[in-house]
């Protein structure tokens, strides 16, 4: 969860601090520090050309709003403290240095009582000092935004009220408006679209916890086992805190929620088509947020929506809040109104919180390159490999816990788990007649996709390679069936396989690592063909670990804090004690 931790060195200057530094990332912008209001750089010649249009709001829902300014977006974005509005006199200095005497100007609104109050009255403060001065009344049109539909004031009336609050569909408001206005569009025309967007966009979002502010903390904490619906993006409540369920139940529900609600079901009966946006509120990991988008998908989908859209991404935040939020624009029913709505949506936009997509043609299936060579095995039993991998697994098993205990020593922790992860599914297929045990390269290369697909993590690969190595010696050495092996060949193939593996690894003898135990087990058995005494070189190799240095591997990074061997090398030599029983 989300602490009270921060990188700050004055809250009182952070707006300003971060205002100045996305700046200096991008050089298309400037910055009015007094007011803290961010505009084009070209400003001057752009108003001139096109409507202008800004927005703005409290600080902490980055990159919404500064960072969507740039051609085909906002002209200008004003900032307020964190999670609090500008002031009149801040947006009256905006609306001044933006405003299009020619062509107008349109102010976006997000829906909260100290936005709508202090953009109103810097309009009409606007609107006073031009009249006053003996100029017509501005071109200047507002719009508010209301994409919420996770909290709706059951108080609210057709008289009006406090009304649904502005969420990251406002984002699709800059874009559809912005990519209108970059293109000519009059201000009644950029009006109307941002105006459609508002109308037809539902939001609703979800949270793990509220957000830590600056300066403040965290205002209240949620369960490890809880989640709120319908949390805002300033922290305020939402309508249901419950037990927090798999996402493949959680982000349908909130599908549901949108696509049954009386905002929803007002502008689309039945089905349609749409646009989705998830967004990031702020410390959502990209893995994550790419399965929510996967099963948001797919609940929109399934529900009999067209999905003509998909967006994801980090659009309007709250701080570090740890939650996602879904929208669902709903496109026109006419097909070449859908399409112009579309194309505006699909206008590159040149500012850094919006992702432009790439658009390429498919040029047909690769599926056949990507499956390489079909290779033809034939699995087959054979007593002596089945033996050896038998004895192999029960020595595994018995050490487990000790090489797991040596990784948490210098490790993660994960080593015993993955070898016998490993081991039981080399075991399976042995058992299942599922390994060509009768040829052993073949049986070395099926074995060493087992040990990919089971193990995973650095030791994995490394058998892998190994094991990879191993085959092609053999199958170089002729080796293609049991009765032309010898204990010597076996040391000789190793060797070669290890000479292989050198290729990937600077791991070598005296590194601390598993190679410790197989190099002097490949070896000496190459020499002398006793496997007694390659197994015991192997031993002292792991017991000589405990006195090295780590040199490679996790446990560089980590102080050695006791005696203790490295816990790859004594997974090893259970694996080799196994195959050497199973064999005398």
């Amino acid at each position: 969860m989300t602490g009270g931790k921060h990188f700050v060195t004055d809250p009182k200057t952070l707006v300003r601090d971060s205002l100045h530094g996305l700046t200096l990332a991008n050089p298309h912008l400037s910055f009015d520090e007094q007011q803290k209001v961010i505009f084009v750089k070209d400003l001057a010649d752009l108003r001139k050309k096109q409507a202008t249009l800004f927005c703005g709001g409290g600080s902490g829902h980055e990159p919404a709003h500064a960072g969507f300014v740039g051609h085909g977006m906002l002209t200008s974005a004003v900032s307020g403290h964190v999670f609090a509005s500008p002031t009149s006199s801040q947006v009256l200095s905006c609306l001044r240095r933006v405003y299009s005497e020619e062509h107008g100007t349109l102010v976006v609104i997000k829906n909260y009582t100290g936005d709508v109050l202090n953009f109103g009255r810097a309009v009409e403060r606007f609107k006073s000092e031009r009249v006053n001065h003996g100029k017509p009344l501005p071109k200047v049109a507002t719009v508010v935004v209301d994409d919420d539909v996770g909290v709706v004031n059951p108080n609210d009336d057709d008289e009006g009220g406090v009304g649904r609050r502005g969420l990251a569909g406002t984002v699709l408001v800059y874009k559809a408006a912005g990519a209108c206005a970059a293109g000519g569009g009059s201000l009644e025309q950029v009006k109307a679209n941002a105006e459609y967007v508002i109308s037809h966009t539902f939001t609703i979002g979800c949270a793990l916890n509220a957000a830590s502010v600056p300066g403040t903390g965290l205002p209240r904490s949620l369960q490890d086992n809880e989640v709120e619906i319908g949390m805002g993006i300033h922290n305020e409540p939402g309508f249901e805190t419950k037990e927090l369920q798999p996402a493949n139940v959680l982000i349908p529900s909130l599908v549901d929620h949108i696509v049954n609600s009386a905002q929803f079901k007002s502008v689309c009966s039945g089905t349609g088509r749409v646009l989705l946006m998830v967004n990031n509120l702020g410390a959502t990991s990209n893995l994550e947020m790419g399965l929510v988008t996967k099963l948001a998908a797919e609940a929109v989908q399934a529900r009999g929506f067209a999905l003509d859209r998909t967006f994801t991404g980090t659009y309007m935040t709250g701080l570090a809040m740890p939650g996602v939020s879904i929208s669902l624009l709903v496109l026109p029913e006419d097909g070449s109104e859908r399409n112009s709505l579309l194309a505006l949506i699909d206008q590159p936009a040149y500012c850094p919180g919006w992702i432009n997509k790439s658009v390429v043609a498919d040029a047909g299936s690769t599926d056949e390159c990507a499956k390489g060579p079909v290779v033809q095995i034939k699995p087959e039993g054979d007593p002596a490999w089945e033996k050896a991998i038998s004895e192999a697994y029960d020595n595994v098993v018995d050490v487990e816990s000790q090489v797991t205990h040596l990784d948490q020593l210098m490790g993660d922790g994960d080593c015993g788990q993955v070898l016998l992860s490993g081991a039981t599914a080399i075991r399976e297929a042995a058992q299942n007649t599922q390994l060509p045990l009768n040829d052993p390269p073949a049986a070395l290369a099926s074995i060493s996709s087992i040990v990919e697909d089971a193990m995973g993590g650095t030791s994995g690969i490394i058998y892998c390679l190994f094991l990879d190595g191993l085959a092609q010696q053999l199958s170089h050495l002729n080796a293609n069936d049991n009765g032309s092996l010898t204990p010597k060949l076996w040391g000789k193939a190793m060797l070669g396989a290890l000479d292989t593996l050198y290729q990937y690894t600077t791991a070598r003898p005296g590194h601390r690592t598993l190679i410790d135990a197989l190099h002097p087990f490949a070896q000496l058995l190459a020499e002398t063909g006793d496997l007694s005494a390659a197994l015991d070189a192997a031993s002292k190799g792991a017991d000589a670990t405990a006195d090295m240095q780590p040199k490679r591997g996790r446990a560089v990074y980590v102080q050695q804090k006791e005696r203790s061997a490295d816990a790859g090398a004594v997974g090893l030599v259970a694996v080799l004690k196994g195959i050497v029983k199973s064999l005398q």
